[in-house]
């Protein structure tokens, strides 16, 4: 009898290790992504991020910027002001792709954040091809978190810049703004702010005058929030 209580008393400690590793293994596997520095962080969004042309209707060159993907079917965000007005939009990816027939799908002239959609891309058998994409951060920012900015200053120079989070949302000229010391050149507007983890955090919006080396950001927040319009 003795010897029966034991045994199962020793089975019941067997079963409740086992749960409690299923239950760590399945925690483990739940936990936020690696952090990573610079050289994996392009490694891993450079294709996900893309230079972007705005034409008149005369075919003349508008504004030029970056943009970035994300949806594997090719929906992505840029900065209003660099499609504003634009005829027509192309697209130049990571692998020297041209895209003509780029949308602009919708935008909050406000925020400056604007959806695209990217045309469809079929390979060699006729299938279609899915595009390289970023996932967009859920949590707010915070002060001091570190931060990425990737564009395109030129066509064919895709850049990679590394600062923090000065503030997550300030008030500039009546709306909320994201400031960071991620450096941002001419034609990056548009492109993605990339948090440590690899996420997509907001899109690059401008550069302060009165805050030297300081940057403009729009939040992940007011991309979503346009996503749901």
């Amino acid at each position: 009898m003795k010897r029966t209580i034991q045994s199962k008393l020793l089975l019941a400690c067997i079963v409740v290790s086992l749960l409690s590793c299923i239950v760590l293994f399945t925690g483990a596997g739940a936990q936020t992504p690696a952090i990573q520095n610079a050289e994996g962080i392009y490694e891993n969004a450079g294709d996900a991020v893309f230079y972007l042309r705005a034409l008149r209707s005369d075919g003349t060159v508008l504004a030029v910027g970056s943009g970035a993907v994300i949806s594997a079917d090719g929906e992505a965000a840029t900065a209003y002001h660099v499609v504003k007005d634009a005829a027509r939009l192309e697209a130049i990816l990571a692998d020297g792709s041209a895209l003509k027939g780029v949308k602009l799908l919708r935008y909050d002239e406000l925020t400056d954040a604007a959806l695209l959609k990217l045309p469809a891309r079929v390979d060699s058998k006729g299938k279609i091809k899915l595009y390289s994409m970023l996932l967009i951060k859920e949590a707010a920012l915070k002060h001091g978190e570190r931060i990425f900015a990737i564009g395109y200053p030129l066509k064919n120079t895709p850049i990679i810049t590394e600062g923090i989070v000065n503030n997550p949302q300030a008030e500039i000229n009546g709306r909320d703004r994201v400031l960071v010391s991620a450096q941002v050149a001419s034609g990056m507007s548009g492109g993605p702010a990339i948090d440590e983890q690899g996420r997509l955090a907001g899109i690059i919006s401008g550069s302060l005058r009165t805050m030297n080396n300081i940057h403009l950001v729009i939040a992940a927040s007011d991309l979503r929030q346009l996503m749901k319009t």
